[in-house]
């Protein structure tokens, strides 16, 4: 991966993505699927991305993402530099997933990712441009057979459609009604139903699981970043929009002067919503802000099942809940070595979330 000639209008950040699993009894075999090739979109490069697996999987390669600064995520048959060959492949929605199998007796599994960002503000949302929100929904009308119709973008309205964390509901669509007035456009009743979660929801990573539901979730009222996210999609798709799932980091070090972001030191999770004239709009209703230059993105999907950075089958193993630690730094305050100090890298045992 290479970046920009523009480079020197990026903030560049490393992340560093540890899991770790230690079962209490021998695993005989595994199956993994990694998501945790981070995506190049227009506003994010990506340059220095590593894996590190151990044990070493049997065998394995990947697929990365090619240079470039724009479009989102294309990628090319490229074996990473200094990794064995594997496989490889790119799902339904552009991202990069790695499989990986172990056959040999372990009792212990470390996958530990690293790469540096590059990013720059996307233009803000503007909440008065485009069109009302009911039209859009009209527009994103599922019709069998129609395809890219209505002059939507293509891979739009399967967004609309539910899944099993973020279905159409009754209670998330009147969640959604209390933001989307009627006539109002699409750009800001998203911005509003933004705020009026950050502020009705509590944040508590003790309330919540990762296979929570975002009806559940609404029903807490508190929850984590996942949860945040799936509320505010799911309440998106009763009114007909269109809405996906974004998983990512946050930037550990808020800059001088400003609070430190709920969710840093762990996966982070937020939400990008189509409109038709300003492209999906990212936005993070954990915090209450557009994605900007603090979020570096991973993947997206249609929810978090879709796009878990790590998940997998095991023969044996018993219980073993994954302890899973994150640091994301300016790369200008970086040490050489990627690898954090114990005091720099925050654990977390709710994985992924």
């Amino acid at each position: 991966m290479s970046t920009a000639a523009d480079d020197g209008a990026r903030v560049w950040l490393r992340v560093q993505h540890d899991t770790v699993y230690a079962h209490d009894a021998p695993v005989e075999l595994a199956h993994h699927m990694a998501h945790l090739v981070p995506r190049v979109t227009p506003t994010q490069a990506v340059r220095a991305w590593s894996l590190q697996i151990d044990p070493l999987p049997d065998e394995w390669r990947a697929v990365l993402p090619t240079a470039g600064d724009t479009g989102e995520g294309t990628c090319a048959d490229t074996a990473l530099p200094g990794v064995p060959p594997g496989q490889a492949s790119v799902d339904a929605w552009g991202n990069t997933r790695i499989v990986f199998s172990h056959a040999r007796v372990h009792e212990r599994l470390r996958v530990r990712a690293c790469f540096e960002a590059g990013l720059r503000a996307a233009p803000p949302p503007d909440a008065d441009a485009g069109l009302p929100w009911e039209e859009v929904a009209r527009s994103l009308r599922y019709r069998a057979g129609a395809g890219d119709h209505d002059g939507q973008r293509p891979g739009v309205v399967e967004f609309s459609l539910p899944t099993d964390y973020a279905p159409r509901d009754a209670t998330l669509g009147a969640l959604a009604r209390e933001a989307f007035a009627p006539g109002m456009s699409l750009a800001g009743g998203a911005l509003a139903l933004m705020h009026l979660i950050h502020g009705r929801f509590i944040y508590d990573p003790q309330a919540t699981s990762v296979g929570t539901r975002a009806p559940q979730a609404l029903a807490a009222g508190r929850g984590v970043c996942q949860d945040f996210a799936h509320v505010m999609i799911g309440a998106c798709r009763s009114l007909g929009l269109a809405a996906r799932y974004v998983s990512g980091y946050l930037l550990t070090q808020p800059p001088p002067g400003m609070p430190r972001l709920v969710g840093a030191d762990a996966s982070h999770a937020w939400v990008q919503v189509w409109c038709p004239v300003q492209g999906w709009l990212a936005l993070d209703p954990t915090n209450a802000v557009p994605a900007g230059t603090d979020h570096v993105t991973l993947a997206w999907g249609r929810d978090y099942a879709d796009v878990a950075p790590l998940r997998g089958v095991v023969r044996g193993g018993g219980q073993a809940v994954p302890r899973v630690s994150v640091t994301v730094t300016p790369l200008g305050d970086a040490p050489a070595d990627p690898a954090p100090t114990a005091a720099s890298t925050a654990a977390s045992t709710a994985a992924a979330r």
